[in-house]
């Protein structure tokens, strides 16, 4: 009868044993992968990055009366080779969106410029390495999403207790982007 015991309480030993084994290979998996998006993320932020001075320096020779804006985008890209953690990161990203943006807007007063060849080729550039950034976002948020899921459900949440693990943060878009643009006619 004893041995029957010892035998339940080994084999309930051995359950629990390897549902935290799944549950930490799990979580170190998710991890992995939040990292792995990050790593993808940084990588369009670079390019788009080593974009910009190439960017740049067809833009100036016709732009001379816009020295604000070609400052804001050099500063804006600085922000963003300088970043050390990932909310310097977003936050440098976002200066630069915006710096972009006026950049564009500014270059329709130059019809030259808009038809120059290389500012079209490294529009764009821009443009297909914003997709890729979005893109690399949503799949970030999409593995972070998942992560949290497990540390937050049972029995996740005891492993990720034991484990010391915490919430991780999804991307967020910045309250001055997520207003509607005004469109008249």
């Amino acid at each position: 009868m004893i041995e029957i015991i010892i035998g339940i309480i080994v084999l309930i030993l051995v359950i629990v044993l390897l549902v935290f084994l799944s549950y930490y290979n799990k979580i170190i998996r998710l991890e992995n992968r939040i990292d792995n998006s990050w790593a993808q993320i940084d990588v369009q932020l670079k390019r788009r990055a080593d974009l910009i001075p190439n960017l740049m320096e067809t833009v100036k020779g016709y732009m001379k009366h816009e020295k604000e804006v070609l400052e804001n985008v050099t500063k804006a890209r600085s922000a963003l080779m300088g970043a050390k953690s990932p909310q310097e990161n977003i936050d440098a990203d976002n200066m630069l969106t915006g710096a972009l943006k006026s950049l564009f807007a500014v270059s329709e007063n130059y019809p030259d410029l808009k038809a120059n060849q290389n500012f079209l080729n490294l529009q764009d550039e821009l443009t297909h390495t914003e997709d890729k950034i979005a893109y690399s976002r949503q799949h970030y948020n999409d593995t972070v999403l998942s992560f949290n899921n497990t540390i937050e459900t049972f029995p996740g949440i005891i492993f990720a207790e034991r484990m010391g693990k915490k919430e991780r943060e999804m991307l967020q878009i910045p309250e001055a982007d997520r207003e509607l643009p005004k469109v008249s006619f």
